[in-house]
């Protein structure tokens, strides 16, 4: 069943034209209803980022949920993982997290967690979609069972004293100069926090939110400024965090980026020397290198993929009993101590294995040498462009080109409409070559089949005659 409002990561969308007042208010009717059950009173706990559209979102959530007789609780900026982890211990039938993770301050989104602190399965967002589209009245509750709504405190506080619990007893970074970049996101508080009680010396940059620069040439997706704030401050260590804290990447001494993949070996192979695996392998997407496969292959480790999205790769891993994966994008999940990715728990156990081994992050956090990797994003205005004939047979003749030495994978993201190609081999030439002919190719025939669709109508006859064509 094709999802009219969820995508791989929760709703998301351009604020105040797809992730609208109404749209907010309908979820928080929806989502309540379907976890409104039992004779106790229901509750939801509501975090968000600091964008600035989360205050229109956050009231419009209140009210949806308050209608249907759900009592709200509301923390202010905090991290996702923050949300879910807060919703069991704190016995809440739901936990909602405002934010579009590392998009632009334009961008706002809708993540639900269930009353076990995971994100929903695709049946419970179907169930929601079906009633946000349904006539809400039989849904209200009477005057008297209306919801209250309270801010709570202390929230920060109590996620950092859990993260600083997932690491060995008296273990600290004492002697370590950590920069944390916190993207002018919800960890701008939190993470320097975190790190100051562990005794590093702190220096922070993205801790200034106004409601616009969220991920605003800061934080995981743009790290170039927290390379150059390492290297300007000497610093051991860079960790760059994105909106809303739920990935993480990290820069070495140096000022070079060490991505997901190389984090996913570091941390797989310190869980191997432990005996903490749960099973001899990790969870990843189809978008990690096979670099990494190839590394885990050494140490006797298996590397079991899904599609992308966090959600994916923690259902493989609750489903075959598996503790730690991740993406190459810096979502990791070590569900020891977590139900989500959390990027301010990965930083830590991270510097953990630095400070262990004594060494600098140059060395032991680069792992493996990555297999090249390309990457393409093709926007597109409408249409299925992978269906076409045209772009099959494109897709079926690279995979053949590449043959059992590289992999293709092409997939229409989850939150935006972009189509994502990514090509990897040994044969960087024939890498690139590919990645430029597929997109240049679904561009052409996304515009074919527009103009294909477009209806004939005098204003569309003029702009074709001016043009010439």
């Amino acid at each position: 069943m094709a999802r009219k409002y969820f995508g791989t990561d929760g709703i998301r969308g351009k604020a105040n034209a797809t992730i609208t007042p109404e749209l907010a208010l309908k979820v928080g009717q929806a989502a309540g209803r379907v976890f409104g059950s039992g004779d106790h009173r229901n509750r939801v706990i509501i975090g968000k980022d600091t964008r600035l559209s989360g205050y229109m979102i956050e009231n419009a959530l209140v009210a949806g949920f308050t209608s249907v007789g759900v009592d709200v609780m509301v923390t202010g900026p905090i991290p996702t993982p923050a949300i879910a982890m807060l919703t069991p211990t704190m016995r809440c039938d739901l936990g909602v997290m405002i934010s579009a993770s590392h998009n632009s301050y334009e961008d706002n989104g809708i993540k639900i967690f269930g009353p076990d602190g995971y994100k929903l399965s695709d049946d419970v967002e179907e169930r929601i979609e079906e009633l946000i589209d349904g006539n809400p009245a039989p849904r209200l509750a009477a005057s008297a069972d209306i919801g209250r709504a309270k801010r709570i405190e202390g929230v920060d506080a109590r996620y950092v004293e859990f993260a600083k619990r997932t690491l060995p007893r008296h273990i600290d970074f004492d002697g370590l100069r950590v920069v944390v970049d916190c993207a002018n996101g919800a960890a701008y508080k939190v993470a320097p926090n975190a790190l100051w009680e562990l005794k590093a010396e702190v220096v922070s940059i993205g801790v200034d939110p106004n409601g616009f620069n969220v991920n605003r040439d800061v934080g995981s997706t743009a790290p170039m400024a927290l390379a150059a704030k390492v290297r300007e401050v000497r610093a051991d260590i860079g960790i760059a965090l994105d909106g809303d804290a739920d990935r993480v990447i990290i820069i070495d001494e140096k000022g070079h980026i060490i991505d997901g993949d190389q984090i996913m070996a570091l941390i797989a192979e310190f869980m191997q020397k432990r005996g903490s695996l749960a099973k001899p392998g990790i969870v990843a997407t189809v978008m990690s290198n096979l670099g990494l496969e190839r590394h885990l292959k050494d140490l006797g480790l298996g590397l079991e993929r899904t599609s992308v999205g966090d959600r994916y790769v923690i259902e493989h891993m609750r489903r075959y009993g598996y503790n730690f994966g991740g993406e190459q994008s810096g979502h990791m999940i070590l569900s020891d101590y977590s139900t989500t990715g959390d990027g301010l728990v990965t930083a830590l156990q991270v510097l953990a294995v630095v400070q262990h081994a004594g060494k600098p992050v140059s060395e032991v956090c680069r792992c493996f040498e990555p297999v090249p990797q390309v990457l393409k994003n093709v926007r597109y205005n409408g249409g299925k462009p992978l269906q076409n004939k045209k772009v099959a047979a494109a897709i079926d003749a690279v995979r053949a080109k590449l043959g059992a030495c590289g992999r293709l994978v092409i997939r229409p993201s989850g939150t935006e409409p972009v189509i994502r190609i990514m090509v990897e081999g040994d044969n960087r030439d024939l890498l690139e070559s590919a990645a430029d002919d597929l997109a240049a190719l679904i561009k052409a025939e996304s515009a074919n089949d527009d103009a294909d669709e477009a209806p004939v109508t005098k204003k569309t006859y003029r702009r074709a005659g001016a043009g010439g064509k």
